[in-house]
């Protein structure tokens, strides 16, 4: 019986890996850039983690995690998000005792128990950028305006920066009982989760996809009419700041995020072709996390680029040849040659490819148009006997002939 991947888990196929790496080193580049350093992070953390970073009560927490016991009785989960992780990390290494601001960036794979569909898997992958230690609004339209240079430079063309404030305890909690409120007389028309989140979690109604949620929530109370002041303040300088970097944007104020560290500013970049899960990055402002973490009281704001969403939305990188010279050995002789030769080149950095299955001629090329090859040394008795080795472009259809003596050297410099 064939054994397969687990559902919702996908292979990456080497024809795939080329927009991978571009969009990888792209990225690498760009937050480098900007000042931020690479930190990578365990792909197992402490399920407590999760429960005080991202919040008990959310679906992440409650439906989506990968949970289990290890065989020393501590219970453990697969990552379903980076910042938790990141921010531990923070705190377990004291980096805030290097410098009052740090700027780090992740990319690797998350895990969450969902439905899949398209651009939307068990296992997905991020590219996770977070500012520790400055809470101005200069800082908030930096990372905003960083992110939309991000996604044009690796090839996204038609998104749209959407952003709320999400206020902070003070304000929130006053707005938290009225949605409540709101929320039990209109329970009736909510699906099940909704009826579930109205007490739990009750700024998550918003964030529902299903239609008759929908339409409840467009009479719901609005988050922006309970912003204290220093909030409100917040806010408009973080507009202010993205129109002075000339980013265009669009307020959501019903936009809510599905983590419970998130206060005042959010934001999501939402993108055609993704269907009803239309964000392709999203993240906030944290400057609670570190604290709850039992660190210091340090504020904290990032986001987060999904992969395979991402992916779906810019043209795929076409695939190098697997290498770039087919040695055609003919005979024993020559295929000894061929074995050297192909060592050699390889060592000095030239992707070289030989047959060793003793083919004809005929076949062997074949195999290296397959391959889009573009250029093929040919080797056999005839050209032992007369010093010399056919060297055939491929692409162009033409041929040369190449001294044996030194054959090596002389290919390396016509090829790299």
């Amino acid at each position: 019986m064939e054994v397969k991947a687990v559902r919702g888990f996908a292979d990456i196929l080497p024809e795939e890996v080329p927009t991978w790496r571009k969009v990888e080193e792209e990225a690498r580049r760009t937050l480098e850039a900007f000042g931020f350093q690479e930190i990578r992070v365990p792909v197992l953390e402490r399920t407590e983690l999760f429960q005080r970073g991202i919040g008990d009560e959310t679906d992440i927490v409650q439906k989506e995690m990968y949970t289990f016991e290890d065989r020393g009785g501590d219970s453990v989960t697969l990552r379903p998000e980076a910042t938790a992780s990141i921010a531990r990390a923070y705190v377990e290494h004291r980096l805030y005792a290097r410098d009052s601001e740090a700027r780090l960036y992740f990319i690797g794979p998350m895990f969450r128990y969902e439905r899949p569909q398209k651009g939307r898997l068990r296992q997905f992958h991020q590219i996770d950028a977070e500012v520790f230690g400055v809470d101005h609004p200069m800082v908030d339209a930096e990372v905003m305006a960083l992110l939309m240079e991000l996604l044009k430079r690796v090839g996204v063309q038609q998104c749209e920066l959407q952003l709320n404030s999400l206020g902070c305890p003070s304000c929130r909690g006053p707005f938290r009982r009225e949605l409540q409120d709101f929320l039990q007389r209109r329970l009736d028309e909510l699906c099940p989760d909704c009826r579930r989140r109205a007490q739990s979690n009750p700024l998550r109604t918003f964030d529902c996809k299903v239609p008759q949620c929908r339409k409840v929530m467009e009479e719901a109370p609005l988050l922006e009419d309970h912003l204290c002041d220093a909030c409100r303040g917040h806010f408009e300088r973080v507009r202010a700041h993205l129109e002075e970097l000339g980013i265009p944007f669009v307020v959501n104020p019903r936009m809510v995020r599905g983590l419970d560290y998130y206060t005042r500013t959010a934001f999501e970049v939402v993108a055609e072709g993704l269907g009803a899960q239309n964000a392709v990055a999203a993240g906030g402002r944290y400057d609670r996390l570190v604290s709850e973490l039992g660190g210091p009281d340090i504020p904290g704001i990032g986001f987060a680029i999904g992969m395979e969403r991402l992916l779906l939305l810019i043209p795929p990188e076409p695939a190098p040849p697997t290498a770039l010279l087919f040695i055609a050995a003919l005979g024993e002789e020559a295929q000894r040659m061929a074995f050297r030769w192909s060592w050699a080149l390889k060592l000095q950095g030239l992707p070289t490819m030989v047959d060793y299955r003793g083919r004809s001629l005929k076949a062997q090329l074949r195999r290296a148009d397959k391959f889009a090859i573009p250029f093929v040394a040919i080797v056999g008795e005839d050209e032992i006997a007369q010093g010399q080795v056919i060297l055939r472009d491929m692409k162009k259809g033409t041929q040369e002939r190449v001294p044996l003596q030194g054959f090596p050297e002389e290919v390396l410099k016509r090829l790299l």
